[in-house]
């Protein structure tokens, strides 16, 4: 399954994907605010996080094919990151009168950090 990267995130990123998903929580787009909740710095929505990782599964199989997805945030993925997304068809089983794949799926830092890590299924053609 090809491997997605994505970023580096930037500022612009963060308050792009604010207005495109109202997702305005001040700890991903104003510094001044992160630093005050004890923060280093913003950090990545976490669906933006997730939306960019689904990708794996949709450019491989087909948003129409894709039938679960979930993931579970295993750190936080932070404005400057760098994100590998890789998937890896962990099991071949029949439901539903389809052939279905599970996918392990995880997203990386840059520098080793896994960020998201979860599971897809798709109906395999």
């Amino acid at each position: 399954m090809p491997e997605l990267t994505f970023g580096p995130v930037s500022r612009t990123t963060l308050a792009l994907y604010a207005g495109a998903s109202g997702d305005h929580n001040p700890v991903h787009i104003d510094i001044d605010f992160a630093k005050k909740a004890g923060l280093p710095d913003v950090f990545v929505q976490g669906m933006l996080s997730f939306g960019v990782l689904s990708r794996v599964a949709t450019q491989w199989a087909g948003v129409d094919r894709l039938r679960g997805f979930g993931v579970r945030f295993a750190s936080i993925t932070q404005v400057h990151d760098a994100i590998s997304c890789k998937g890896t068809i962990t099991e071949v089983y029949e439901e539903a009168g389809e052939r279905r794949a599970r996918v392990e799926v995880v997203a990386t830092a840059q520098d080793g950090r896994q960020t998201l890590r979860g599971e897809a299924v798709v109906a395999l053609p």
